[in-house]
């Protein structure tokens, strides 16, 4: 029995209900789409109308599963069932799997990052019935091909008449050019439901949120396109491409040495990431990234991330006092970067001319770095050398934690 009366936006209702074998969400950030899907999929999974229903969640990198989907699912038990959600739902964290005591249902997690991922998401199988749903989040990460695969496992004869195959895709719309809109949006199709939806139609967004919105729209008119509005974006004017999202081994022994780096903040993002350089390479390892924390808040987190005290962390160099909080909570090599004249242009340049690879759970670093552009000239719609100064949190840390590399020598304290 559910315990809790859950809400939705109206916009979703649609999306809801649909019965049609391929849904595609579209949608701004902050819109709402991860959470109402995850919603709508316990309370259906939870139903014995939809005895023998499964769920196949699906991203590029399994690992992001972790801090996303799963994340959003087991939210949306706890939400849904109240204090007691342990009587209906069974929630696994080796390996991730969510399964509903009540119809025997079950939620399992697959990557396909490669050709090796890719085979055994052809032969997984639910412990009882058939794969019914797959919800594939930031959707835009995988290949068309990846598709095809997943399409072919939604086969067989049903024994619940009330059950459908079904394809659920959530995702920004980053390019015009991705094959997600030639393939859905550019077709009339009755097997598809295209849909829409902004952070405006979010009715349990917060004005913090709002208003972060609202500057970017101010200072980032084509990253509000997408971010904002939800709408296609265009490709031009981003300015790291030299970079490769991938899983490695990010124990300190796998470097030749490992710095952090943090770009201060509140009302926008307060980020830390974990770097590791090896071979004239960036690794980017980890991060933290957190809205409306003070530093106190902050270095608690990153206690919890076991990270090593005894290494360089390279500061915005505007708050001085926030840096000797972090020396005095152990971090005694908190260092503000040296702001030099046009040391932004030239910290950009060395981070165009090396390799950068990104763990995939390192997803607003991923997420920055897909969106970070030159601004564009108003007047004559050419792209200058200046970056966009929003949404750049996770890259102000690129830039910082490279400085004792950049200039060919060792800090010592």
């Amino acid at each position: 029995m559910i315990q809790t009366k859950v809400s939705f936006n109206s916009n979703f209702k649609v999306v809801n209900n649909s019965k049609k074998r391929y849904v595609v969400c579209k949608g701004s950030a902050g819109s709402g789409k991860s959470t109402d899907i995850a919603q709508i999929l316990i309370i259906k999974l939870g139903d014995l109308k939809y005895k023998g229903a499964n769920l196949l969640v699906i991203r590029k990198f399994d690992i992001s599963n972790r801090d996303s989907t799963y994340a959003e699912l087991c939210k949306a038990v706890y939400k849904i069932y109240g204090v007691n959600w342990d009587k209906y739902w069974d929630i696994k964290t080796s390996p991730l799997s969510l399964r509903s005591k009540v119809t025997g249902n079950s939620i399992l997690f697959r990557g396909m990052k490669d050709d090796k991922e890719r085979e055994k998401v052809k032969s997984v199988t639910a412990p009882i019935g058939n794969i019914t749903w797959i919800w594939i989040e930031e959707a835009t990460e995988l290949l068309e091909s990846d598709i095809d695969i997943l399409d072919d496992r939604l086969r067989g004869i049903l024994d619940n008449s009330n059950l459908f195959y079904q394809i659920i895709f959530t995702f920004n719309p980053i390019n015009a050019l991705h094959w997600i809109k030639r393939r859905y949006f550019d077709v009339v199709d009755e097997n598809v439901l295209t849909h829409s939806s902004t952070y405006l139609q979010n009715r349990f967004i917060d004005e913090a949120y709002k208003k972060r919105m609202e500057r970017r729209k101010e200072q980032d008119p084509e990253g509000y396109i997408v971010y904002g509005l939800g709408e296609w974006g265009e490709s031009g004017g981003l300015i790291l491409t030299n970079y490769e999202v991938r899983e490695f081994e990010t124990t300190p022994e796998n470097f030749d040495y490992m710095r952090y780096a943090q770009d201060f903040g509140f009302n926008h993002a307060d980020c830390i990431t974990e770097q590791g350089w090896k071979d004239g390479a960036l690794y980017i390892c980890d991060e933290l990234y957190v809205f409306e924390k003070d530093t106190t808040e902050i270095i608690e987190l990153a206690e919890k991330k076991n990270w090593n005290k005894k290494e360089r962390m390279w500061c915005d160099s505007a708050e001085p006092d926030r840096i000797k909080m972090w020396k005095k909570a152990g971090w005694i090599k908190a260092k503000g970067v040296v702001k030099e004249q046009n040391s932004v242009k030239a910290q950009i340049d060395f981070l165009k001319g090396i390799k950068i690879y990104i763990h995939p759970r390192c997803v607003n670093v991923i997420k920055e770095i897909q969106a970070w552009k030159w601004i564009k000239d108003k007047t004559t719609g050419l792209y200058t050398d200046d970056p966009v100064p929003i949404f750049d949190d996770a890259m102000a840390t690129l830039r910082y934690g490279i400085e004792d590399t950049r200039k060919a020598k060792k800090w010592l304290m």
